[in-house]
């Protein structure tokens, strides 16, 4: 579940093993890039944490951040 907080969306996902957690990156970064919307994001082993905020709004939590954490929730 996303959370909105301190101008961000934000959440963790957990998965096996460091191999899935990458691939789930991979998927992440060429939604991302085909939305020219990137996250501030973290891995460690099997988790990937992700913050979403728009930049060029002032860092706040807009509609293209909304709409990108859907479509990471798609990719589970």
């Amino acid at each position: 579940m996303w959370k909105e907080a301190d101008n961000k969306l934000s959440r963790t996902f957990e998965f096996k093993d460091f191999s899935e957690a990458f691939a789930f990156m991979t998927r992440v970064a060429l939604l991302a890039e085909s939305r020219q919307h990137h996250p501030n994001w973290s891995n460690e082993y099997n988790k990937v944490h992700i913050d979403l905020t728009t930049h060029d709004e002032g860092n706040t939590v807009t509609e293209k951040d909304r709409d990108l954490a859907s479509a990471i929730d798609r990719l589970i």
